[in-house]
């Protein structure tokens, strides 16, 4: 279709171009990982609908139709809400180490009436945002290396550390490693790598030992040998790698998980949610889920390279690159590959906020693609 026939008005109804521009093997893979969720949460409950499998299915019907309609607007309208965006965000992370709940030993959340949310979710796709915008108008050269490149290092390390204050260990290194993604799409010069390589090397070490919560400290040194604390700090991993070992090739089949039926394996509906998956369906069923995730990473990442517009290709990246490390470090975690951490996989684990900020990461994804042929300009032009 030509650009023409998406931009010109009078020739057909805008709307109905728009919604025949989506792209719906994308949207047919993000409901098949949620439908295995929602399979997952039913048979962890026993064969029951509640607590888990109903509402997750809710939710994503309602956040499917939000991705929808956020496609339907504009890479231009996005542009203008970047910057308002990142800054409500900052904005509520404050306000969670003012007045945030406390929950499990760490103060995450913000009561705001009767939402209950964390404002560090909102801050993925704020921070996405923010860096896509600033780095849309500037030269090849300055994003390669210059003075300037301190402004997206310090919209990146603002976020990074209240969230790492709170502690949320996972989210924080999701922010970081999301920011930095972008800052390398754009064209960040291969020495600044390098130097931010060696400095990470360098200072590991110093934060382990006097920046990392006790618990965290235990979380590493668990990952190394679990077997030294089976009963407490190393009981995840161990319970979710007997999981994994005991589905084997074709898994035990659905409602005959051992581990997650009799509640060993802990969290088995949100952060081990994959060990569960891996008991009853096996190496197969593990493969399938992987496949669906490499699918909508690639489509998506397909999606930012046909963008007209240097805010589109990064934001879209950017969106891909965060839910790319949600897979990557869940996967690790539960294989006893990384620490635990915390990071659900994305819409297959039960979770309404995570769910929510992912969807409407992929509903921008989706505006880009509708919008490919649209240049994005930094002045007051219109919006449609």
């Amino acid at each position: 279709m030509t650009a023409s026939a998406l931009t010109r008005p009078g020739e057909r109804d805008r709307l109905i171009v728009k919604f025949t521009e989506i792209d719906w093997t994308f949207c047919l893979a993000l409901c098949a990982i949620a439908g295995a969720g929602a399979l997952i949460m039913f048979s962890a409950a026993e064969l029951s609908w509640t607590p888990w499998a109903a509402p997750h299915l809710i939710r994503f019907a309602i956040f499917f139709v939000m991705m929808i309609v956020l496609a339907m607007c504009p890479p231009q309208w996005w542009f203008h809400a970047a910057y308002p965006v990142y800054v409500v965000a900052l904005v509520l992370l404050i306000g969670v180490e003012v007045a945030g709940d406390v929950s499990k030993g760490a103060q995450r959340w913000l009561e705001i009436g009767p939402l209950r949310f964390q404002p560090s979710e909102i801050m993925k796709v704020g921070v996405v945002l923010a860096l896509a915008r600033f780095y849309h108008g500037m030269s090849a050269d300055s994003a390669r290396m210059s003075w300037w490149l301190l402004v997206p290092a310090a919209l990146i390390a603002f976020p990074t550390l209240l969230v790492a204050h709170q502690p949320d260990l996972g989210t924080s290194l999701l922010i970081l490693f999301t920011g930095v993604a972008i800052m390398m799409l754009a064209g960040l010069a291969w020495q600044f790598i390098a130097a931010g390589v060696a400095a990470v090397a360098v200072i590991a070490p110093t934060m382990y030992f006097f920046v990392l919560h006790d618990y965290q400290r235990k979380r590493v040194d668990v990952l190394f040998n679990p077997e030294a604390d089976p009963s407490g700090s190393g009981y995840h991993i161990l319970q979710s790698k007997i999981a994994l070992g005991a589905g084997g090739l074709l898994g035990k089949g659905f409602g005959l998980g051992s581990q997650s039926q009799l509640n060993f394996l802990p969290e088995k509906h949100t952060d081990f949610i994959f060990a569960a998956l891996a008991e009853e369906f096996g190496f197969l069923g593990c493969f399938s889920i992987l496949f669906l995730y490499g699918a909508v990473i690639f489509m998506a990442l397909r999606i930012a390279v046909i963008s007209h517009s240097h805010f589109g290709r990064l934001a879209a990246a950017g969106v891909t690159a965060t839910f790319a490390l949600y897979v990557l470090i869940n996967g690790a975690m539960v294989m006893g590959l990384a620490p635990v951490v915390g990071v659900p996989m994305p819409l297959l684990s039960y979770g309404g906020t995570v769910m929510l900020t992912v969807m409407i990461g992929f509903g921008l994804v989706q505006s880009v693609r509708v919008h490919r042929y649209s240049e994005v300009t930094s002045g007051r032009g219109a919006l449609l």
